[in-house]
């Protein structure tokens, strides 16, 4: 009995410290690039929009997430994170271009093209900034997720166990 309580105190403990962990990644990835991203989608002004994609390439450089794939099984086109970084630099860049004499009209489109690269438009969750899954727990994501289900595993085998001698 002693050994099933383990196993379940284990998988639970495990399971609760994975998800604060993956809590506390989404958080400081929100604060520090996600929501920079979101206000470079927003901003009403070339300058502006510069300003807060500056901050989250910063993120990016500097957290190495300019390559890699955040697959945990299967690579997929989603999970790249080349493309990702390489369509937000892009249009970091062609917003570099812009001076004071480019038309207000070309500024306009230029705001309007960064949103539609910046912001997913799903039905289902409705807008949403466009970032690979599991990027807020990049590069740890693959033994979080291993983590997760050996702690599910050692959690069924405790209430199972716990079962299996109540009988």
């Amino acid at each position: 009995m002693k050994i099933a309580i383990g196993l379940l105190a284990t998988g639970v403990l495990g399971i609760i410290t994975l998800f604060s962990i993956s809590f506390l990644n989404s958080v400081h990835f929100d604060q520090n690039c996600g929501g920079y991203l979101k206000r470079a989608a927003d901003a009403n002004t070339i300058e502006l929009a510069k300003g807060e994609l500056k901050k989250a390439l910063d993120y990016i450089e500097e957290n190495d997430l300019k390559e890699g794939n955040t697959a945990v099984f299967w690579n997929r086109p989603e999970n790249d994170l080349e493309f990702w970084y390489n369509n937000i630099k892009s249009s970091y860049d062609e917003l570099l271009t812009l001076n004071d004499s480019t038309s207000g009209l070309e500024k306009s489109n230029m705001l309007i093209k960064l949103r539609e690269t910046l912001i997913d438009h799903s039905s289902k969750s409705g807008d949403s900034v466009t970032l690979p899954p599991r990027i807020k727990n990049y590069p740890s994501h693959f033994i979080i997720s291993i983590l997760f289900y050996l702690s599910l595993l050692l959690t069924g085998l405790g209430f199972t166990f716990i079962w299996y001698k109540s009988l």
